[in-house]
């Protein structure tokens, strides 16, 4: 009988609903406790998803004994303070996207949990979907020669209000963060770390981006070509192309299917039934390397993080796009 994960999930929001209903599709993971900034808000989340504690700190749930790994879903304009409140608690982390605000504050969780031997995981989940994971060992296995170019685009059309986290330099808003950072770390996978950016964005009056386009050039004479926006309905797909072919991702960044490509052949399409809404795959690999007593998955390695990080970073530089925090 496999001993079952206790977690912890820091703040209340939809997202952290919609990781609460996946976690209750896995019979070894136990929700044991939820913390908000109000007592109210993680009293109703409780009782919603039938947790028997609640807190109304982010410190209270870091020092609950029984907990052993903390979901942090937060906006990422808190990702850092939360989950060093986390580590510095001894416990284990699974931060979502995009990680933090910028790559000095990904480092300082990194260097935190590397010098406390604590687990710690972004949560790009869609590293973890078994599409992309079948897409991964298809390219490793040469199936379409060479990558030679990588397509990626994730638009929305967002609330227009500049109160709206979205468009809040003080939450971190903006397209690159919020959607951007699956492009990237998207081309990440299967590219690496770009030799050189290129960057154009239209910015807010708030000062955030609503629309950016990316160009990465790589050692390899490999090009990504990038785009994220708030503005915009985008079909939200990818498509790798190597010297033998291509494939297809539509339903980006939770494909269900893919097509694969190869000149002289018909199209080839591979489909997956996912399990609800996407979310349980990350979970089961963050309980893996709990239960072996990893502190980082090999699946979304913190080098991984803190290289797309400083993509990021280098993008919002290029494109003017700065942060009261970091002032």
């Amino acid at each position: 009988m496999v001993h079952k994960i206790r977690w912890g999930i820091l703040a209340t929001g939809g997202i952290a609903a919609t990781f609460a209903e996946d976690l209750k599709l896995l019979p070894d993971a136990e929700i044991t406790a939820v913390g908000s900034r109000t007592l109210e808000a993680a009293q109703a989340f409780a009782a919603r998803f039938d947790i028997p504690r609640a807190y109304g700190s982010w410190d209270e749930l870091a020092a609950d004994p029984d907990v052993d790994v903390i979901y942090v879903a937060t906006p990422h304009s808190a990702h850092h303070r939360a989950t060093r409140i986390c580590l510095d608690a001894g416990k284990a982390v699974l931060c979502e996207k995009a990680f933090t605000i910028n790559a000095a504050e990904a480092e300082d969780l990194v260097s935190r949990a590397r010098d406390r031997g604590l687990f710690l995981m972004e949560a790009m989940w869609t590293r973890f979907n078994p599409a992309v994971r079948r897409i991964v060992s298809l390219v490793s296995d040469g199936a379409i020669g060479e990558p030679r170019v990588l397509a990626s685009d994730f638009g929305f059309v967002g609330p227009d209000d500049p109160t709206h986290r979205l468009r809040n330099p003080e939450l971190g808003g903006g397209a690159l963060l919020d959607v951007g950072v699956y492009p990237v770390s998207f081309a990440h996978l299967f590219l690496g770390t770009p030799h050189s950016i290129a960057s154009w964005a239209r910015l807010s009056p708030q000062g955030v981006d609503e629309t950016t386009g990316i160009v990465l050039g790589y050692e390899s004479g490999a090009l990504g070509v990038l785009s994220c926006s708030i503005v915009a309905s985008q079909p939200v797909a990818a498509v790798i192309s190597g010297s033998q072919g291509r494939i297809e991702v539509p339903r980006f960044p939770r494909p269900d299917r893919f097509t694969l490509v190869i000149e002289g052949r018909d199209p080839e399409t591979f489909e997956y039934s996912l399990e609800g809404h996407g979310y349980t795959y990350q979970a089961r690999e963050v309980m893996r390397c709990l239960r072996e007593g990893l502190t980082e998955s090999p699946l979304m390695p913190w080098q991984a993080t803190l290289e797309v990080m400083r993509t990021l970073d280098t993008i919002r530089a290029q494109i003017g796009v700065r942060y009261p925090s970091e002032s």
